[in-house]
């Protein structure tokens, strides 16, 4: 039987160490299903808790897409404030999910000293939100809210796409999100703009998606509105 898991040889922009982590082959992801937040579910091994390379070395840690984009000045900055501290471990074999949420919170650290976008920091919270949701934990609202929140930040002030979002895909998820964590009149808002938006008609799923939880989201926010009324 071949093995899911194999190795990649990485090396750190930061301190130039050559480490090995682990990746899912690509032919043995088996999808079982997606969320409406687009959190994807798998059979076997899940590529989401391999996504973050961490160097054992130095402690630097980004999200594979953007391992390598760091500047002189970045570099030092990781070393001043990560590495000085740094307890030299391996994230390289096999992770849990645990395992894996601690590489993306190193992540979301990194990026917050490095000054990154609020899109970036937006998905990198997405995903530990995901991963919380994996293992039913109830961390899981507390990382949706600091996604939906940097994701608003992100649609008003960076340029499309953010991350592999462009302007429909993106206002649907904020609705969404807000929609997931009770911010029912807000999800409302946002679905009003994804469903209104042009563009949304080459979208045929976003655009079912977006009207079927603008529903849902127009039916909670109208029993809460009620609720609120009566007490």
């Amino acid at each position: 039987m071949v093995n899911v898991l194999y190795d990649k040889a990485i090396t750190c922009p930061v301190c130039k160490n050559i480490f090995h982590t682990k990746k899912v082959r690509t032919s043995a992801t088996r999808i079982e299903k997606r969320d409406t937040d687009f959190c994807t579910h798998y059979i076997g091994e899940n590529p989401i808790l391999y996504n973050v390379f961490v160097c054992p070395m130095c402690g630097y840690a980004a999200l594979e897409s953007g391992f390598e984009e760091i500047n002189a000045a970045g570099k030092k900055m990781i070393q001043e404030s990560i590495s000085r501290r740094w307890t030299q471990r391996s994230f390289g074999e096999e992770r849990t999910i645990l395992e894996a949420i601690e590489t993306y919170k190193l992540a979301l650290l990194c990026s917050q000293i490095l000054g990154h976008k609020k899109g970036t920091l937006a998905n990198i919270c997405l995903r530990i939100a995901w991963l919380y949701r994996y293992l039913s934990h109830e961390k899981e609202f507390e990382f949706l809210t600091h996604a939906v929140n940097c994701f608003e930040q992100a649609f008003a002030n960076e340029p499309m796409p953010i991350g592999n979002l462009d302007d429909v895909s993106l206002t649907y998820l904020i609705g969404e999100l807000h929609r997931m964590i009770g911010h029912y009149e807000e999800a409302v808002e946002w679905f009003g703009k994804a469903v209104s938006n042009p563009a949304i008609k080459t979208k045929k799923k976003i655009d079912t998606m977006a009207r079927e939880q603008w529903r849902l989201a127009k039916d909670a926010y109208r029993k809460k509105s009620s609720h609120d009324q009566v007490g």
